[in-house]
């Protein structure tokens, strides 16, 4: 029998400040079981560390929380587990066992309860209760299968159907769908639905807003540490007033991209393909001062062709002249030398070193500049140098030496650009550059590669959005099952006709 009665989670007054910074400031906030509430706002606002002190993350809050009327303290992940809150992190990797079963990993507490007993586990009734409850869930998953086998939407739902398991009152969703294809997502928010009917409620973090029209019933937004205003998704309310929300009134700014020449070719493939076939067939030429984007939908090839054209899979098939010279990059290291830089979608795993400072991080590349041979790095023209590009790119840091994977999103990929500012680079690829990060972090972004285009440097920039490549780029090549469909002018094109050719669609003869 299902939970019929209404469960409240209220936050009175919560404060919390880590060293230079006050992370929330006096937040105020309700939610109702049943409900999908929407949290969002700018990289950096809070979002995050409010949910973390909802599950016990964050110890050293200041305030009160309150559970049906009656005061709780949630002071780390048991507290929160009792009071029924459970969280997906963007990470799931990190919170799965890989090489155990999906079973395994949904029983957690059920294992660890009969191992510290007799020591004996009834692996029939494991795996019978695992698989019910995925199938109360409506999630198709063989239960022995290992974690490791499994897709990441798959790796959600595991930590879903265990959250349920743990009896599950509130669940927090941060960022789910930024790594999911459309289909993945949609399977998503079937499952979203079946939990608010279950009266489970759903906090739900997202930089996709056109997703909160859809599961969401409330939206409540913050900037800046603070609660700054809640409505209701309804017929009335638009993304425009969310984005005039979240930026305090101000609308997201048109891109100038004027100011650059377009001089000659400077990358050029013919028939590139990499040896695994990944990609195939890739024909494109890439002039100085022009951005050119890499559109299509997830999984069309986009990110393997950035790492095909720098030299991440080894040697390729077909040909590839960079600056009139054919190469043949056999790795990343080979593809710099020739004046390469990539900018991965995966910023957290292959963009920054997560645990080091962005002093570190910014001169990671050019890091024989600081010393000479068989001396040590000279630390001092190192900070300055960082000093200098934390001021130009405006990265919100409370110092040079703060670790980098405790920044937001957009000043992390800030870092992961700023790296290769002052190196020989003069073809910079962006993959997916702004995925996860909010929209006024965007524009920086886009302002950013423009400058670079000014500067007579060639870009190229991968996109899943239609809209986002028409604003950015000046010519897009549409990519469907690995090799390019099509090429267009952006300024004579649609978000209709990019769609059309990213699913195979082809011109009629």
């Amino acid at each position: 029998m299902e939970n019929t009665s209404r469960n409240v989670i209220e936050v009175r007054g919560v404060s919390i400040e880590f060293p230079g910074v006050k992370a929330l400031q006096d937040v105020s906030c309700r939610f109702e079981s049943g409900k999908a509430k929407a949290l969002i706002g700018a990289n950096g606002a809070g979002k995050s560390t409010l949910m973390k002190v909802l599950a016990g993350a964050n110890p050293t809050y200041t305030g009160e929380v309150y559970f049906n009327g009656r005061k709780v303290e949630l002071r780390n992940p048991v507290d929160a587990k009792n009071q029924g809150v459970g969280i997906v992190y963007q990470e799931v990797d990190s919170i799965l066992t890989p090489n155990l079963s999906v079973a395994e990993n949904i029983m957690t507490d059920y294992l660890v309860y009969e191992l510290k007993g007799l020591g004996i586990v009834n692996w029939n009734k494991l795996n019978r209760e695992a698989k019910r409850v995925l199938d109360e869930l409506g999630m198709d998953i063989n239960v022995k299968t290992l974690v490791s086998n499994l897709t990441l939407a798959q790796k959600q739902m595991v930590v879903i159907a265990r959250n349920m398991v743990q009896n599950c009152r509130f669940l927090i969703l941060d960022e789910p769908t930024a790594p999911l294809s459309q289909k993945e997502t949609e399977t998503l928010f079937d499952l979203v639905r079946r939990l608010k009917k279950k009266n489970c409620g759903i906090i739900f973090i997202s930089h996709r807003l056109n997703e909160l029209f859809e599961i969401c019933e409330e939206i409540a937004v913050m900037k800046d540490g603070k609660m700054v205003g809640e409505r209701q998704v309804d017929g009335v309310l638009k993304i425009d007033d969310i984005v005039q929300m979240m930026l305090g009134g101000a609308r997201q700014l048109d891109l100038d991209k004027s100011g650059r020449t377009i001089g000659e070719t400077v990358l050029k493939t013919v028939n590139l393909g990499d040896r695994s076939g990944r990609v195939h067939d890739i024909n494109m030429e890439i002039r100085r001062g022009e951005i050119v984007g890499i559109s299509g939908l997830v999984g069309a090839g986009k990110t393997e062709l950035c790492k095909t054209l720098f030299g991440e899979f080894g040697k390729i098939q077909g040909e590839y002249t960079v600056k009139g010279k054919k190469i043949n990059p056999g790795s990343p290291a080979d593809a710099i030398r020739e004046g390469l830089a990539l900018i991965p979608e995966e910023r957290r795993k292959e963009g920054i070193f997560i645990e080091e400072s962005v002093n570190r991080n910014l001169s990671v590349v050019t890091l024989k500049r600081y010393s000479g041979p068989l001396t040590f790095i000279n630390r001092k023209k190192e900070l300055e140098t960082a000093k200098e590009k934390i001021g130009s790119l405006m990265i919100m840091t409370p110092t040079p030496n703060q670790t980098v994977g405790l920044l937001s999103g957009g000043n992390q990929q800030k870092v992961t650009i700023g790296k290769w500012l002052d190196s020989n680079a003069e073809i910079y690829i962006f993959d997916e550059p702004t995925k996860g990060i909010d929209v006024g972090a965007k524009n920086e972004i886009y302002k950013l590669i423009v400058q670079l285009a000014r500067q007579g440097k060639a870009v190229i920039y991968t996109s899943s959005e239609q809209s986002e490549i028409l604003l950015v780029s000046d010519r897009t090549y549409v990519m469907y099952d690995g090799t390019i469909q099509a090429e267009l002018e952006t300024k004579n094109t649609t978000e209709e006709e990019i769609l059309f050719y990213s699913t195979g669609g082809t011109k009629a003869s």
